[in-house]
């Protein structure tokens, strides 16, 4: 079975659930038109390479639904996750001919892919998608600068609680909040995946987890299954204010 795979049902971009939040998000119908024209969908199963860092790029685009990370590889072989791709973000670069980082599935992935070329020339005739990815673009330098800040200062419960509360705050503009104001998610990571990403070890993340459910912050079924009860509790934990912090 291939790991990836050419979405035979297409998708009509007016129902498409990142449409307001993509690179897409101010084309008018018309724009739709011709993006309609170099599009495509593929689907790659959790675990299997999306990009692989070097590799030349044929296409750009974005991430529909689940969740991949960017990766980097040392010369000794030692490898580093570098940020998360969630829906609506954007994959690959305009202008450059090769990818810089690799993208590993770490949930069943689909992507929303557009033809490179066709895309650049549209961006040239179309400025509102140049300046709406250059937009995306300065949020997700904003986010790199807020998660140095996670990274280099905060306490091992504040990184747990940041990371959760990142997820749960993309996902919940995604149709996935529960009832009477709680976020419901799959956390897409493994354990050994967040201490990888948090600069953590495996013991101090499970620990945290089991912390931070024990004292009413989180809901926890099985490892995976999380529930927010309230949002606002969570942000303080993560050493934030309520209106949000790391990524938009």
């Amino acid at each position: 079975m291939l790991n990836e795979r050419s979405l035979a049902v297409h998708q009509d971009c007016s129902d498409c659930p990142i449409r307001h939040r993509a690179v897409c998000a101010r084309c008018e119908t018309d724009e739709l038109q011709r993006l309609e024209e170099i599009k495509y969908y593929r689907r790659y199963e959790a675990g299997s390479h999306v990009i692989w860092s070097g590799d030349r790029m044929d296409f750009v685009g974005s991430v529909v639904s689940g969740i991949a990370t960017l990766t980097q590889t040392m010369e000794d072989g030692r490898t580093q996750m570098v940020g998360l791709l969630l829906p609506s973000d954007f994959v690959g670069r305009p202008g450059r001919d090769t990818a810089a980082y690799d993208v590993v599935a770490t949930t069943d992935i689909v992507m929303c892919c557009f033809r490179k070329k066709p895309f650049e020339d549209m961006m040239v005739r179309t400025p509102h998608i140049a300046q709406r990815l250059l937009e995306m673009t300065l949020d997700e330098l904003d986010a790199a600068r807020e998660w140095m800040l996670v990274l280099g200062r905060k306490t091992a419960r504040e990184k747990i609680a940041s990371l959760l509360s990142i997820i749960a705050r993309r996902d919940a503009t995604l149709n996935m909040r529960g009832t009477e104001g709680q976020i419901v998610f799959d956390l897409p990571l493994t354990r050994e995946a967040m201490a990888d990403y948090l600069g953590l070890t495996l013991e101090t993340v499970s620990r945290q987890i089991s912390a931070l459910r024990k004292d009413g912050v989180i809901e926890l079924e099985g490892k995976r299954h999380v529930t927010i009860p309230d949002m606002g509790r969570l942000m303080e934990e993560a050493g934030d204010d309520a209106d949000g912090g790391l990524l938009i």
